[in-house]
C-alpha cells in the first residue's frame, strides 16, 4: 500500500459505488390478487422498507386492526383531510375514500428510508405523475377465473358487490402496460412472488441513475422531454 500510495497518492476513501436515494415502490393491481398477503411477507422479509399504511372511509372487516391494516376513519374525517392537502393521492373506491397520508411518505424519505405503497390502479397513476421515478409493480393473478375464486372465497360481499369488482378488475389489468413491472402471483406460490417483488426493489436501487447525480439529472431531461 505504501509503495502504490507513494506513487499515486492517497487513496480516495469515498465509496465508489454511491448509496441510492430512498425509492417509493407502488403495489397495485385488481382486487383478489393477493397483493395484501404480498405485503404481509413482504414485511415479513425486509425490515428496511417502511410501509405506508393507507387511510380508508369503508368499515373496518373482521380481523382487521387499525394503524396496521388501514386507517379507519369517517367520510367526514376523510373530507377533512382532503381540503386540508394532507394526502398524497386519494380516490372514491365502490363508494368509500382510500387515500395515502403525506406525512407518512415525507417522513419515511426524509429518513432515508424506501417506501411501500400499495394502492389502486388509479391511484398509482396519479403517484406516478407526482414522482416520475417511483418503481410501479402491478401484481396480478393466474386469470380472470382463478381471480373470481379469490372474490368468492372472501364471502364478504354480497352477489351485486361483487360483479362490480370483477368488472372493475377487468378494466384495472387493462392497465398493465403502464406499470414498469408485473408479477404474477399464482396459487400457492406467494413466496416466488415476493421473491420477485423484492428482487425487483433491488436491481432497481442498483441502477446507475438512482446512484450517480449527473446520471439521474440526464435521466430527468430526457423524460421531460418524452412529455
Amino acid at each position: 500500500m505504501k509503495h502504490v500510495e507513494g506513487a499515486l497518492g492517497a487513496l480516495d476513501t469515498k465509496p465508489l459505488a454511491p448509496h441510492a436515494k430512498p425509492v417509493v415502490i407502488v403495489i397495485s393491481g385488481p382486487s383478489g390478487v393477493g397483493k395484501d398477503a404480498v405485503l404481509t411477507r413482504l414485511k415479513e422479509q425486509r425490515e428496511d422498507l417502511y410501509f405506508v399504511v393507507t387511510a380508508t372511509s369503508r368499515p373496518k372487516r373482521a380481523g382487521e386492526v387499525e394503524g396496521r391494516d388501514y386507517f379507519f376513519v369517517t367520510k367526514d374525517k376523510f373530507e377533512q383531510w382532503i381540503s386540508e392537502d394532507m394526502l398524497l393521492e386519494y380516490a372514491l373506491v365502490y363508494g368509500e375514500y382510500k387515500g395515502i397520508p403525506r406525512q407518512q411518505v415525507d417522513a419515511a424519505l426524509a429518513a432515508g428510508t424506501d417506501v411501500v405503497l400499495r394502492i389502486d390502479v388509479q391511484g398509482a397513476a396519479t403517484v406516478k405523475r407526482l414522482m416520475p421515478d417511483c418503481i410501479s409493480i402491478f401484481v396480478t393473478a393466474d386469470s380472470e377465473e382463478v381471480l373470481v375464486k379469490r372474490l368468492v372465497a372472501r364471502k364478504t360481499e354480497p352477489l351485486d358487490k361483487l360483479l362490480v369488482r370483477v368488472k372493475t378488475a377487468r378494466d384495472e389489468n387493462d392497465h398493465v402496460g403502464k406499470f414498469d413491472y408485473v408479477v404474477v402471483n399464482r396459487d400457492g406460490e406467494l413466496d416466488d412472488c415476493v421473491r420477485q417483488v423484492s428482487g425487483i426493489i433491488e436491481a432497481e436501487k442498483a441502477r446507475t441513475v438512482r446512484r450517480l447525480p449527473q446520471q439521474a439529472g440526464a435521466a430527468a431531461a430526457e423524460q421531460a422531454a418524452a412529455s
